[in-house]
């Protein structure tokens, strides 16, 4: 493998530290990561935000670089689970939580708030989150979308 083709697909790279951060540049973040272990999620909350995919990691992993003041968190109320986002410009770059079933505490980035990574060269796997379906693990393709009943 040549370093053209590492730089071609950073999933073959192992765990990297990248760097990244929202659009207008308040927040900015390095975190060391595989992307090789991308996943896309099916939640409501995901779905929403029109999740590119993320990258989890533990938390000591991740470190916020500037932008404390900039960003607002959402959550649903009683979940352990975050979305971090720009207050100036909307751009959600990473959440946090804990998911025992994933492992316990974790941050995820946004993919597509990464510098210098296309995620159209990543492989992604897929979480079933809508329905709490963590157990069955990540699979290759979509899980198949179930709505809600009203």
């Amino acid at each position: 493998m040549t370093q053209t083709d590492l730089q071609k697909n950073p999933a073959k790279n192992g765990v990297q530290t990248y760097a990244g951060g929202c659009l207008c540049g308040a927040v900015r973040y390095e975190a060391r990561v595989d992307l090789a272990n991308v996943s896309r999620c099916n939640c409501t909350i995901c779905m929403k935000y029109g999740y590119g995919g993320g990258a989890g990691m533990k938390p000591d992993a991740f470190r916020l670089l500037k932008g404390q003041d900039a960003i607002k968190k959402y959550g649903r109320d009683g979940s352990p689970n975050t979305r971090s986002f720009c207050s100036r410009c909307g751009v959600v770059c990473f959440g946090d939580g804990d998911v025992p079933e994933l492992g316990g505490k974790f941050v995820s980035i946004y993919v597509n708030t990464l510098d210098d990574v296309d995620p159209s060269l990543l492989t992604f796997g897929y979480w079933d989150g809508r329905h709490d379906n963590w157990a069955a693990g990540l699979r290759p393709t979509p899980w198949p979308f179930q709505p809600a009943v009203a």
